[in-house]
């Protein structure tokens, strides 16, 4: 098997090689990115949940996050909606960083391995071409080995929009419980 791969890489250009690379970074940061942000994601919606509930219970009177450390209006133990809204704001800027990687990847990783291809190709019939010899048997390997670029570019893509969209999912459930408790506590507010 690694005796195949060092006789493919020996055999491929430049710029088959340097597609092959780059998509397989594109694959490391995928699974990197996506990891990283399920774990930060899980952790956030879990804090969240319990932050709604407390709220919801009346043991606390906002949410957890230094933005409410000593910003609450102690006469009336109320926060501004400005308040409320900019952290919301952080939440969700703060939960969304990473999925741009992903989509850029998921958008670009085809792209990048069809160049690669249509590079393979063309210096297969350049070389084809000066030799003389346009078999099927002769074309058929050069083509073969020339599609394993457009292969892995499709290979990374579709991890890459599969993981933004569940990453996505978890953002937007993120967001409905921030939301809940921007409404309740501007809803306290009112009712004051």
């Amino acid at each position: 098997m690694l005796d195949s791969i060092v006789y493919f890489f020996n055999k491929s250009g430049f710029v088959t090689t340097l597609v092959l690379v780059w998509i397989s970074l594109y694959l490391v940061m995928t699974l990197w990115v996506f990891l990283y942000k399920s774990i930060v994601l899980k952790i956030e919606l879990r804090r969240e949940m319990q932050s709604l509930s407390n709220i919801l219970n009346g043991v606390q009177d906002a949410p957890e996050h230094f933005m409410f450390n000593k910003k609450r209006n102690d006469e009336t133990k109320r926060y501004s909606n400005e308040l409320l809204q900019a952290w919301k704001h952080q939440v969700l800027k703060q939960s969304t960083t990473g999925l741009v990687v992903l989509s850029i990847i998921s958008s670009t990783a085809p792209f990048i391995g069809l160049f690669g291809t249509v590079v393979e190709i063309l210096e297969a019939f350049n070389n084809l071409g000066a030799l003389g010899q346009a078999s099927f048997g002769v074309i058929a390997p050069i083509i073969s080995k020339a599609l394993i670029a457009t292969a892995a570019g499709i290979l990374a893509a579709i991890p890459a929009y599969s993981f933004y969209l569940i990453l996505k999912r978890k953002v937007y459930d993120l967001s409905v419980y921030v939301q809940m408790q921007v409404d309740i506590l501007s809803s306290k507010k009112e009712s004051f």
